[in-house]
């Protein structure tokens, strides 16, 4: 019988490759047997011999980051501690008592009470300020502490004692912990009085995300006629991939590409279709900002790609690297990197390039080397930026006063002030009465902030005094006055930004987050953008190249 000779080449090639892949991984095997003989002979040399007494394993866990650092900045040891953190991240679920926690200007306050849990029910406000857990002064303490402070087993008694403006004495709460589901959907409703353009605020990718968004838009369909829809991604970080891929089902048909994922090992490629009938088939628009990454930019990606959604805001961030997470010993976890994934014209978004050479070291993709993709339509999109929208609208640069107004939570606690003297506010607005109330409120509570033009005077006065030149004190004198006056003027001139802020914080004492965005949303210049273009269809059409 003849062999054919293409049969043998081919036979040889494998055989060929499969020893070179044996041998490289041979290779590799020596190199990690070899360096890790040589760690393990270092640390115990170190913790023998070193003339101070070190802890093992805290040196040991310093190498394992360290080492991670060298790859990107998602590849990250999990320890036991931050492994329910990870896990609430993920699920979405957690035993507490229902509220949203942070930091203003030193002090631990809470956010937000959640409706029909434990803090809600017992009068917990927004803006209270928590002093202790189960007798455990929380004065110093992180926000992770506090966290791991206030959840626990479901069913078990926590004792919050808070500090409420308008009252003199602490204020003690007995509250029940239990089983708290964070919502993926922080709002939706509709933006116009006909009723026709609903918005859906997304903040993040956790488990049941696509349900909540179907639950929303079905809910939105018996409200009125819902012709339109704008998906708010703005500061969304991502999540779950899968999540991502089931939200573009909502609005495509089935069978068609959403994602595609290229990893070294077998089970880190594949590919994610849609599967189900489009749920809404009516007018899309997405926002999102430089704060919208990783699933967020799956999903306004793909709908680019398929020429099914209009993209509007500014350039997202730029993550298109996909994360597992792998079970280790002692209840840690690594959650690394394993591919990357590419939205339905073959695209990447991913904008950074780790070079593995030293910890934290990327560069950006160049102009130069982003390739051209076309959308189903034939529209040009790049790739290595993250995603640019379709209609760019930028949010307006703050101003150095109006960063410092929130940096020490100024119109936080003025409407904890405020809300403690008045049951009510039914304003539509803030008028000059209100807006002046808020200045003297700042004057009385030494609010104070340094510009550039002082700082630079203080540096020319140091440094002339360093040199000796001689400078008559009235020079400086009359300078600081003009300074100061300027920065007066700073408050007044910013009073249109100060009343928008002001009145969404005291909204939020009031009406809580669901009113806060209810009125955010009649001053949002990108959400106004979004609903005018809804009655210009023809422009629409005329961007996705329809």
């Amino acid at each position: 019988m003849r062999v054919n000779k293409y049969y043998i080449i081919t036979a040889l090639l494998v055989l060929m490759l499969t020893f070179m892949g044996s041998a490289q991984r041979s290779d590799d095997f020596f190199l990690i047997k070899k360096n890790f003989t040589l760690f393990t002979e270092v640390i115990q040399e170190v913790s023998n011999r070193y003339v101070d007494e070190i802890n093992p394993e805290k040196l040991i866990r310093h190498g394992i980051v360290s080492m991670l650092e060298m790859l990107d900045p998602y590849t990250v040891l999990i320890d036991e501690s931050d492994n329910q953190d990870f896990e609430i991240i993920t699920t979405g679920r957690y035993a507490g008592v229902g509220i949203e926690v942070g930091a203003r200007n030193g002090r631990l306050v809470v956010i937000a009470p959640m409706e029909g849990y434990s803090a809600f029910q017992k009068g917990v406000r927004a803006g209270d300020i928590i002093l202790s857990v189960d007798g455990i002064s929380v004065s110093g303490i992180t926000l992770e502490d506090l966290n791991s402070l206030i959840r626990g087993e479901a069913g078990t008694l926590l004792i919050l004692t808070i500090e409420r403006a308008g009252f003199e004495q602490p204020i003690e709460f007995e509250l029940i912990r239990e089983n708290v589901q964070i919502k993926n959907i922080t709002y939706y409703g509709y933006v116009d009085e006909a009723r026709s353009v609903g918005i859906v605020a997304l903040s993040h990718f956790g488990q049941n995300a696509s349900v909540e968004l179907r639950n929303a838009i079905q809910d939105l369909s018996t409200q009125g006629s819902l012709e339109n829809l704008i998906l708010d991604l703005r500061n969304n970080p991502g999540g779950l991939l899968e999540e991502a891929v089931k939200i573009v089902d909502k609005f495509v048909g089935p069978g068609i590409q959403v994602v595609k994922t290229q990893g070294r090992s077998f089970d880190a490629s594949f590919t994610s279709s849609t599967s189900e009938p489009a749920l809404f088939n009516g007018g899309l628009i997405i926002l999102q900002n430089n704060g919208s990454a990783s699933s967020s930019e799956i999903v306004s990606g793909a709908l680019q790609d398929l020429d099914r959604a209009l993209i509007m805001g500014s350039r997202s961030f730029g993550k298109g690297l996909v994360q597992i997470v792998r079970p280790l010993s002692y209840s840690n976890s690594l959650k690394i990197t394993t591919s990357r994934y590419y939205i339905p014209s073959g695209r990447s978004i991913q904008s950074a390039i780790y070079t593995h050479q030293e910890a934290g070291h990327s560069m950006q993709i160049p102009d130069s080397l982003r390739n051209a993709f076309k959308t189903q339509n034939g529209r040009i999109v790049y790739d290595g930026v993250g995603i640019d929208p379709d209609i760019k609208v930028e949010e307006p640069a703050q101003k150095l006063v109006e960063i410092a107004l929130l940096q020490n939570s100024a119109y936080f606690f003025y409407a904890n002030e405020y809300r403690s003297q008045n049951a009510t506010f039914m304003a539509e607005s803030v008028d000059d009465q209100l807006l002046n109330d808020f200045f003297d409120y700042l004057d009385r509570t030494n609010f104070n902030y340094v510009t550039r033009a002082e700082r630079h005077l203080t540096s020319l006065q140091n440094q002339l005094n360093e040199d000796g030149v001689p400078l008559e004190d009235s020079v400086f004198e009359n300078l600081n006055a003009a300074v100061k006056n300027q920065k007066s003027l700073e408050l007044w001139n910013a009073s249109d930004v100060i009343r928008k802020e002001l009145y969404l914080e005291l909204i939020a004492r009031y009406s809580g987050q669901i009113g806060r965005f209810q009125a955010a949303i009649k001053s949002d210049s990108v959400i106004i953008k979004a609903t005018e273009l809804f009655q210009d269809p023809g422009q629409i059409a005329n961007v996705l190249g329809e």
